[in-house]
């Protein structure tokens, strides 16, 4: 079985074998596939439509807070302006709780610019998780403002910390549509996963992993094993302490 991870587009991958290798879209945006043999791939979209009855809640989750993501655009990477040498958390306030990570300045420092960059916009606030994998790979994937899994900032930056990386639980890493296309969209590890080191890790959940495991437990709306949650998941709020 191949654990390769690929950029999707919108719009469903029930037919990605019969068209062979899912191919790049020049899009902004970027969703993590899964390229496992057995497993029908999934974008996430109609995350407006009501969870299956045979998944339930994640246990803790709230009404989001009101608000809508700002979708805000730039026509250039921003300029390095954190201090690869300070540490640096983000907060990420989900409507199911709090998930703390350990930023990796050392090792990625334009990729933990750049998130640092967005969450000072507020770019992450108000966005939904739009892809949960609970087959394949084990990932919650977020950072789209379009919750369909093509939207990003308007720039894509090159990869980083990829020599030897790996994906336990807990590891926050960036998705991309093939080598060098890294934007907004990420996702968070909740279980331990096999994939090839083609997807720059940048950070480690140091509190909140049973938030994770509790969105993961509850399920994808439609009864795959890949697709948007079961219920609405979505970052009220993403920030950064530095120091």
């Amino acid at each position: 079985m191949s654990n390769g991870v690929r950029e999707r587009a919108v719009g469903r991958a029930k037919g990605a074998r019969r068209r062979g290798a899912v191919t790049r879209r020049t899009l902004p945006g970027l969703s993590v596939l899964v390229a496992a043999a057995a497993l029908t791939l999934h974008a996430a979209g109609g995350v407006a439509a009501q969870p299956s009855p045979a998944h339930r809640s994640p246990a803790g989750c709230a009404a989001p807070a009101a608000g809508a993501p700002n979708g805000k655009q730039w026509p250039a990477e921003p300029g390095q302006a954190i201090d690869p040498a300070t540490g640096y958390t983000a907060t990420l306030e989900t409507n199911c709780g709090t998930v703390t990570v350990a930023l990796e300045a050392a090792r990625a420092p334009r990729t933990v610019n750049s998130f640092v960059f967005l969450a000072d916009q507020q770019y992450f606030d108000h966005t939904r998780c739009h892809r949960l994998t609970t087959q394949g790979i084990f990932v919650l994937q977020c950072g789209d403002p379009t919750a369909v899994g093509t939207g990003g900032p308007g720039y894509r930056f090159p990869d980083e910390n990829l020599a030897g990386a790996t994906y336990p639980a807990g590891t926050l890493a960036m998705a991309n549509a093939g080598p060098n296309t890294n934007g907004s969209q990420f996702f968070l590890v909740y279980q331990d996963t096999q994939l090839p080191p083609n997807y720059t890790p940048f950070g480690r959940v140091v509190d909140g992993l049973g938030v994770l495991t509790g969105i993961a437990d509850a399920g994808v709306r439609d009864g795959s094993g890949d697709g948007a949650p079961a219920t609405d998941i979505v970052l009220n709020s993403v920030s950064v302490t530095r120091g």
